[in-house]
């Protein structure tokens, strides 16, 4: 004899039946984890909060364990986008200080490698420093200026900023060119750029890489240029800037940050 009653046994026995909550929690978790299958326990359990769940991030932690949802990163070779070693003028590091508390005040700027199936090609992008939205972006197979001014002609148009705007970006040639200098200098903003070697002072933009590399990229294979066009364009647009939750923006996406007026909601 165990010295246990026999409804004791049963429910030391048996595990307890999952309550329709507990049931909708775990639908809700897997779809959220397929959708986004690069998101982790805590960014999951930000978008299980904002579907009514009260739930957090250990117990979600718990679950994906269990699911075997744990998401797993792929590294990727190296390819070096950036030659600082030209005769341009080089700028001061502005932004280093600052802590924007509005759109149009600091605008970060950088350039990625993206590999398509018999080509590599390049992304240069644009991002508001407040929001982490994405206001400018250019595809294209040269890293020569015109596709950095190209992302920058797009973040002007879209945000139409007034003087007293800080552009900050590495010290690449792109950069530096008398074209893209000169477009900044026509609409009044001030030059910001990197101090040689140090990839932190543009963070922002460099984790918005990461995340594109990771949650696009790494994922898809692109026929061509047009192709990773069409899908890294709606990636940016529609999936990053307007649904992905942000960390640094209180897990809600830039859109709603903006339009929440820099609050989490």
């Amino acid at each position: 004899m165990t010295g246990l009653s026999r409804a004791s046994y049963y429910r030391w026995r048996l595990p307890p039946l999952a309550t329709p909550v507990a049931m909708e929690l775990r639908s809700q978790l897997q779809q959220v984890a397929v959708e986004w299958p690069a998101y982790g326990y805590r960014r999951i359990t930000a978008e299980l909060q904002r579907r009514g769940f009260e739930v957090n991030h250990k117990h979600v932690l718990r679950l994906m364990r269990e699911d075997n949802l744990l998401c797993l990163r792929r590294r990727s070779s190296f390819l070096v986008t950036t030659d600082s070693g030209h005769n341009l003028p080089v700028y001061p590091n502005l932004a280093r200080q600052m802590q924007p508390v509005a759109i149009n005040q600091l605008w970060v700027a950088d350039i990625t490698y993206i590999r398509l199936r018999a080509e590599f090609v390049y992304l240069a992008v644009v991002l508001d420093a407040f929001s982490r939205r994405v206001i400018g972006w250019a595809l294209g197979r040269t890293l020569e200026a015109k596709l950095a001014v190209s992302a920058l002609r797009m973040a002007i148009e879209q945000r139409k900023p007034g003087a007293g705007l800080v552009h900050h970006s590495d010290r690449g040639v792109q950069y530096a060119s008398g074209e893209y200098i000169g477009l900044l200098k026509q609409h009044h903003a001030e030059i910001s750029m990197s101090r040689r070697g140090n990839p932190y002072d543009n963070a922002a933009c460099e984790s918005f890489m990461k995340t594109l590399k990771y949650e696009e990229v790494y994922r898809t294979e692109y026929r061509d240029l047009p192709d990773a066009l069409a899908s890294i364009g709606e990636f940016i647009e529609k999936v990053y800037n307007q649904r992905r939750l942000h960390s640094a923006l209180g897990y809600v996406p830039p859109v709603e940050f903006e339009h929440n007026g820099g609050a989490a909601q």
